[in-house]
């Protein structure tokens, strides 16, 4: 049995991001309950040269739903890195999984032979779709999901690997 490029990744998408909606709304009540000041825990990073939770939750969703639009050959939507509170980035984090879910299906078919263009820094890089989806969009998206659980987990936010994985 064999998969679709769909399936290997608009789902996948939505899982992580299910995930970090729930760990984000965790952290947004931990910090109320606790009192604190909400930028300690959005402006934290593991180490002094990493991104701070924001940008590291803001990444994830880049990758979700540029991922999932290149594959399925649609524009990827330009949104503005502009949340400053818990509220704006799971705001985000939802229409990032509404992006996702409402791409056709149909869409991502013949996908494993197409080529995506990937622009970073300048550097355009050409890769097979299929070498795309398995070795920059999924790790990369991983990567980010990770390390924003990860700076929760470490400031005191009870969470675990359930809240990591989402509804699966």
């Amino acid at each position: 049995m064999s998969i679709s490029i769909h399936q290997a990744s608009a789902p996948v998408f939505i899982q992580g991001l299910k995930g970090l909606k729930g760990v984000l709304t965790k952290a947004a009540a931990h910090v109320e309950a606790k009192g604190w000041d909400p930028d300690a825990l959005l402006k934290a990073r593991l180490y002094p040269d990493m991104f701070p939770l924001i940008r590291q939750a803001q990444i994830a969703t880049d990758f979700a739903k540029g991922g999932a639009a290149r594959l399925a050959q649609v524009e990827v939507p330009a949104w503005d890195d502009v949340a400053t509170s818990f509220s704006e980035l799971i705001a985000r984090v939802e229409r990032a999984i509404a992006f996702v879910e409402g791409l056709d299906a149909a869409a991502f078919e013949g996908a494993e032979t197409r080529e995506v263009s990937l622009t970073r820094r300048g550097e355009t890089h050409v890769f097979n779709a299929v070498d795309y989806l398995r070795g920059q969009a999924i790790p990369n998206f991983y990567f980010h999901l990770a390390t924003a659980y990860a700076i929760l987990r470490h400031n005191g936010v009870e969470i675990g690997k359930r809240d990591f994985l989402g509804a699966a």
